[in-house]
């Protein structure tokens, strides 16, 4: 039996990708930028086993059925479909992050398998075709695959579609977990309500496009203020582009809305926080590392909070292949 490990964070977008121009291979309308953090690290082991009739998915120690398993099993099928292998396969997942609460949990359980899938079947791949697999499992797990910052090109084709590394400002990500619990609509499901019945959605994809070019400048200039602006800006818009589709479907919770105020209290005495928030309650404040203990210690009344720096990204464990 042919098994492998890796290892893979979640991140977090500074500018959001929300709604894809093909389905089939997750490419998005719009490139986007993030952070891959130092914390709530997923585990992931694929096992090939000759024995088996169809693919088995155990996650957090429970044996998963329906979507969860279908979506193992068709990301699996690309890997065996590049591999010329059709041996089914055991995997066993464990994650840290809490699931479908806005956390990027997605990213870092399909940035782990496929590291951890790519290894048991035998594909040597580098780094950018690793993000350009991972995103065929999960969009923003593309960028999961690249350590600290990375861009995520929308591209034009399959091969254009990837994510890179990008230099950026020292920056801490104070996390709010507002709920933790799943949210009512998932991710997949809400962008494509959003992209069908938003008729907001087309200026989404043109002010996201300006908003990346605006982000990529102000990391390269080292601008971390401006850079948070945009960050703040882009989330609120995603959020009211979510709110504006039919039926709408509203993420943000009253201690969401606290939080984004209490930022709002921190910027008005001085210190350069910003809020973001992916597609659920939970928020995370932007702010220089040196910035960070007082951001956490603002919200603590609020939330849990968890303090993040950039991570690493994907690793697949030393002698993981037996």
């Amino acid at each position: 039996m042919t098994v492998a490990t890796a290892v893979a964070h979640p991140n977090i977008a500074l500018v959001k990708y929300w709604g894809k121009r093909d389905a089939d291979l997750n490419l998005p309308a719009t490139g986007s930028l993030s952070m891959t953090l130092d914390v709530f690290p997923t585990r992931t082991t694929v096992a090939l086993d000759p024995a088996l009739d169809g693919d088995a998915f155990t996650l957090d120690g429970r044996a998963a059925t329906g979507i969860p398993l279908d979506r193992v099993t068709r990301f699996l099928d690309v890997v065996r479909a590049l591999a010329g292998v059709e041996t089914r396969a055991r995997v066993t997942s464990a994650g840290t992050v809490p699931e479908a609460a806005g956390l990027a949990s997605s990213a870092a359980g399909f940035a782990a398998l496929a590291g951890a899938a790519s290894a048991a079947y035998g594909l040597d791949l580098d780094e950018r075709a690793l993000t350009r697999l991972a995103r065929r499992g999960s969009g923003s797990a593309s960028r999961s695959v690249i350590p600290g910052f990375a861009v995520w090109h929308a591209g034009d084709t399959d091969e254009e579609s990837f994510a890179e590394s990008v230099d950026a400002p020292a920056l801490a990500m104070v996390i709010a977990i507002v709920d933790a619990g799943e949210k009512p609509v998932s991710s997949r499901a809400a962008m494509r309500r959003t992209v069908l019945t938003s008729p907001f959605y087309p200026a989404w994809v043109t002010s996201t496009d300006e908003s990346l070019r605006s982000a990529l400048a102000a990391c390269r200039d080292g601008d971390v203020d401006r850079l948070g602006r945009i960050a703040e800006t882009n989330a609120l818009r995603m959020h009211a582009l979510i709110q504006s589709c039919d039926p709408p479907i509203r993420y943000l919770a009253p201690t969401s809305l606290a939080v984004l105020d209490r930022v709002e209290a921190l910027r008005a005495r001085g210190v350069g926080a910003y809020a973001t928030a992916d597609a659920g309650p939970n928020v995370v404040v932007v702010c220089r590392p040196a910035d960070a203990a007082e951001v956490r210690d603002a919200l603590a009344d609020l939330a849990e909070i968890v303090v993040a720096h950039p991570g690493p990204g994907l690793r697949i464990e030393p002698g993981a292949v037996a």
